[in-house]
């Protein structure tokens, strides 16, 4: 038996001996054997699937998947079998509804095989891809509420392509592959959460993802995408955090060349240009353009740069009552924002400039001249009642806090208490000021800030919204050192987490307390001061003798 189901090869019988004599069982010998042309025949069916005529590998391969596939559980051989497939472009029907049933298969398959089961498997599909997608929206959340705060080193500080580096977006573009069922469907499950949780980061996924393919040069995808040249332009933008005039042309030709019939395609420009990064661009931008229009007179509807940025924020901020209504076109731009609020912005950067002179100018009998303490009436109904108004009044505030203007700051803060769907308490927005008011830490030991910080703007929700309660507290942990004794145990106070309060706010709380407790000086040292008061004993002097 054991010659016949040898390996037969004569010069072999007059070597085994050798093996007896070293102690090695033949087991072993057969199974190093077996190993090495199981290596062989894995690199054997890659050099086919690469040679000859594309009808005739691929008729090798599955011949091969027939007679080799009986045997897909057996461990030693399942490799063989998993490879085959693995460079079928098309595995039969049969086989792949097989692997999909048992669940130790399907797990060992490629996934080149995953791709052609999922395909015609979107359930599955969607198990798959759910839990990358969570871990997505996690990893943002945990950079915005990072404890490490910093105007340098903040949410948007990371550029396009290192973001694309994540292991979710790559992840799920080696899921995609070349196929464009498979893409078509996690856009879809992108679209379905946003309009479900309302959740930014989707569209940031959104862009990545586009762009991500973009890099590995798939233009399976890229050609089909209509989207795809307007994300790759914007992206530009996003490196340098600033729409330049050339970019700025080719992104209006790419909004004004939707074609009648073809509207639907705004429904993913809105999306891509909803991702906070876009926003973010955009944002800034606009607030470089009015500071730029102040220095030439010159009124925001002069500039058609500026209108087009407005467009195309109008367009990210309505995107999603777009998908959620199915009615694609563009939103209406008011005329008040243009003709109003924006030379009302200009007009706060022009008193920043007047009080500056006034301060350099030799003072006369009238005595300094104060800054401005009161806002239009108007100002803080745009924050209320229209979005990009809001959305660019707040980027204008953090514009002046990272001047370290408090003045203005202390002016503009009251119209944040009351804005447009809460913005001012939304988490990007908080990240980005508490970086920006680390700049004004010095202030922070004066009560008049920090009243007009605290009790004004965040304690006034502290208690009804959660992530405002998480956002102080980072603040206070960073800057903590900085506040008046008597105002940190005030907000030591107003801060302390409810029954209600969730573990974040508790665990950031206990580490101000923690950080808190360090720093009061040791009942030791506080009982030995005293004695270095004790008066000195008198020496009576030569002439008193």
């Amino acid at each position: 038996w054991q010659t016949e189901n040898g390996v037969l090869l004569p010069s072999l019988q007059s070597a085994l001996p050798f093996l007896d004599l070293h102690g090695t069982p033949r087991l072993e010998f057969h199974q190093s054997v077996f190993d090495e042309l199981r290596e062989k025949l894995l690199e054997r069916v890659s050099a086919i699937a690469l040679e000859g005529k594309v009808e005739e590998r691929y008729k090798k391969l599955e011949d091969l998947l027939e007679k080799s596939f009986s045997l897909v559980k057996m461990p030693s051989i399942q490799p063989v079998v998993m490879c085959v497939m693995k460079h079928l472009p098309k595995v039969p029907e049969k086989k792949l509804k097989l692997v999909m049933a048992d669940k130790d298969l399907y797990k060992a398959c490629a996934v080149e095989v995953k791709r052609q089961i999922w395909q015609d498997n979107q359930a599955l599909f969607g198990d798959e891809v759910s839990p990358l997608l969570k871990q997505y929206i996690l990893e943002k959340e945990n950079i915005l509420f990072s404890n490490d705060i910093s105007v340098l080193h903040n949410f948007f500080s990371p550029s396009p392509k290192t973001r694309r580096q994540g292991e979710v977006v790559q992840k799920l573009t080696q899921m995609i592959g070349k196929n464009v069922k498979l893409y078509d469907m996690v856009l879809q499950f992108l679209r379905t959460l946003f309009l479900r949780t309302r959740n930014v980061h989707y569209c940031t996924l959104r862009a990545e993802l586009l762009m991500s393919l973009h890099d590995l040069e798939i233009s399976e995808i890229c050609t089909v995408d209509p989207c795809h040249k307007f994300t790759w332009c914007l992206d530009a933008c996003i490196r340098e955090k600033f729409v330049d005039n050339k970019r700025a042309r080719e992104l209006q030709g790419f909004l004004d060349g939707v074609k009648k019939g073809q509207e639907q395609v705004l429904g993913d420009l809105s999306m891509i240009l909803c991702d906070p990064f876009a926003i973010n661009t955009l944002a800034l931008s606009t607030i470089r353009h009015l500071q730029d229009l102040v220095g030439q007179d010159t009124l925001p509807r002069e500039s058609p740069d500026l209108l087009l940025l407005l467009r195309m924020l109008s367009l990210g901020q309505g995107a999603w009552d777009m998908i959620d209504s199915q009615v694609f076109k563009e939103p209406k731009m008011e005329a008040e924002l243009i003709t109003k609020f924006l030379p009302m912005l200009m007009s706060f950067v022009v008193d920043d400039h007047t009080f500056n002179v006034d301060q350099k100018l030799p003072s006369e009998e009238k005595g300094p001249i104060p800054y401005p303490s009161t806002i239009p009436e108007a100002f803080t109904k745009f924050l209320q009642e229209n979005r990009i108004a809001c959305e660019i009044g707040l980027y204008y505030i953090l514009h002046i806090t990272k001047q370290r203007n408090k003045n203005a700051f202390l002016r503009l803060l009251p119209a944040l208490v009351e804005t447009f769907s809460d913005l001012a308490f939304s988490d990007i927005f908080l990240h980005l000021l508490t970086g920006n008011l680390t700049l004004l830490g010095d202030e922070f030991a004066l009560e008049e800030f920090c009243t007009s910080l605290f009790d004004g703007f965040f304690l006034t929700v502290c208690s009804r919204k959660e992530n405002v309660h998480r956002h102080v507290l980072r603040l206070l942990l960073h800057l903590h050192h900085k506040v008046a004794p008597a105002k940190l145990e005030s907000l030591q106070k107003a801060l302390e987490p409810t029954k209600q309060s969730g573990e974040a706010v508790k665990e950031l709380y206990n580490q101000l307390t923690e950080k808190l407790e360090l720093r009061k000086p040791s009942p030791a040292e506080v009982t030995e001061t005293p004695s270095m008061e004790l008066p000195l004993p008198t020496v009576p002097t030569p002439a008193s003798r």
